[in-house]
């Protein structure tokens, strides 16, 4: 992200015009870190960043920012989005679901106001919300023996994917910072060992696979030290996986699941799965190219479950009487726009990629598109509030950091 010499002058002006600006950018990074994970907090803080944003100049660079091909690619599918609006039966569900995705936007103010005096506040944030809402699972898990963090209304899904992109980013910096490596890795471990005792199977295989994808990146010049890598990654997880009743559990029920589908009953986690994306591919092939319009997705699902191939997942709506998504976030973006929008997320996806790319972090972005990718193939990202928002976090870090290492930033002059 280049910035001239002009936009340096006028963010100068700006900021003795209005000197209090530079503390409320400060204030904004760190309390968002924090914020994130609260959905009441996150309303304060997802308003402040604008503001502070807007204060601080923002809009004298607003076009510097808009050439990032992240940001390129999310405008790109909200817009998207936006049209479906007008093809959908039920507009106001329409806004509901183009709100979820538009909230990536933050991106936008968040990288806007990092500069090297500001980077320290946004770091702390970051890792004192993360570090405190690990600690809080923690309790929940070894004192009450819970799944998620009840108090934050974070169900174990939510838990166990921030434990994910915990895992791939200890992982990450393991391999880049030899002093902390022994540190960083036992982390990772930490925070392994946690996640295998969450009930979620999907992310956990998404997070293995990341992980595995990550340290191939890292070491694949290194044989020796990638077997290495290799062959302590896969004991770890056999460990932990044979000392974790959680995790014998999950697979005794997956293994009855999966029998009891192939029996014709769906009312399990595995076949309520398997009928959403029976249900979801099935109303694709009806609209191929533009979907059904945003927001009709669970919609198009709670009338079509009667009487699709006669009625064999009728009893769904028993088990689960609240549809939410499709547990799959190319069925249900496919749902909503077809292959239009099956394209935009493409897009959204390979942009955030080639944003990465651009600012010398490729390998950190391609484990957490492998994770999102993985991830979206047994639930909802968007649906993931407080992860979203902390992927956006650690993509504007990253890209920052590593625009600063090779020389593709020249940071604004700070305000004194």
């Amino acid at each position: 992200m280049f910035r001239s010499s002009n936009t340096g002058l006028y963010h100068r002006v700006w900021c003795r015009a209005y000197p209090g600006s530079h503390v409320l950018a400060k204030i904004a990074l760190f309390f968002f870190g924090i914020a994130l994970w609260d959905k009441g907090l996150t309303f304060y803080a997802y308003y402040l960043l604008p503001l502070a944003w807007i204060l601080s100049g923002g809009l004298g660079h607003v076009r510097q920012i808009l050439k990032d091909p992240f940001v390129l690619g999310m405008l790109a599918l909200c817009l998207v989005l936006a049209l479906g609006i007008l093809w959908s039966d039920h507009p106001k569900l329409g806004f509901r679901v183009w709100r979820r995705y538009v909230a990536f936007l933050i991106f936008i103010p968040y990288l806007g106001l990092l500069t090297k005096e500001r980077l320290p506040w946004a770091i702390g944030g970051a890792l004192i919300g993360y570090f405190g809402v690990l600690m809080m699972g923690l309790y929940q898990w070894l004192v009450f023996g819970n799944q998620g963090i009840p108090v934050l209304r974070m169900p174990y899904l939510h838990f166990s994917s921030m434990l994910g992109v915990g895992v791939i980013l200890a992982v990450y910096l393991g391999g880049k910072i030899r002093e902390l490596r022994s540190i960083l890795w036992l982390f990772a471990a930490l925070l392994l060992f946690v996640q295998v005792n969450q009930h979620a199977r999907g992310i956990l295989i998404a997070t293995l696979v990341s992980s595995l994808f990550l340290v191939i990146l890292l070491y694949k010049k290194q044989i020796k030290r990638l077997l290495l890598v290799v062959a302590s990654l896969i004991m770890s997880v056999s460990v932990f996986a044979y000392s974790s009743p959680s995790f014998h559990q999950r697979l005794i029920e997956a293994k009855q699941d999966i029998g009891s589908t192939e029996q014709g009953n769906y009312s399990s986690s595995v076949g309520y799965r398997f009928a959403m994306w029976d249900v979801g591919i099935h109303g694709i092939s009806e609209r191929p190219f533009f979907g059904h319009g945003t927001g009709m997705a669970t919609r198009y699902f709670e009338n079509t479950v009667d009487t699709y191939k006669g009625g064999i997942y009728r009893n769904l709506l028993q088990f689960h009487p609240t549809t939410y998504h499709y547990h799959n976030d190319w069925i249900e973006i496919g749902m909503h726009l077809g292959l239009l929008g099956l394209f935009s997320y493409f897009f959204f996806l390979f942009s955030w990629f080639k944003t990465f790319i651009t600012h010398g972090e490729g390998t950190l972005g391609a484990a957490l598109i492998c994770f999102v990718f993985f991830c979206g193939l047994t639930d909802y990202l968007v649906f993931f509030r407080q992860t979203m928002y902390l992927l956006v976090v650690i993509t504007a870090l990253s890209i920052y950091i590593g625009s600063q290492r090779f020389g593709f930033v020249h940071s604004r002059p700070e305000s004194r």
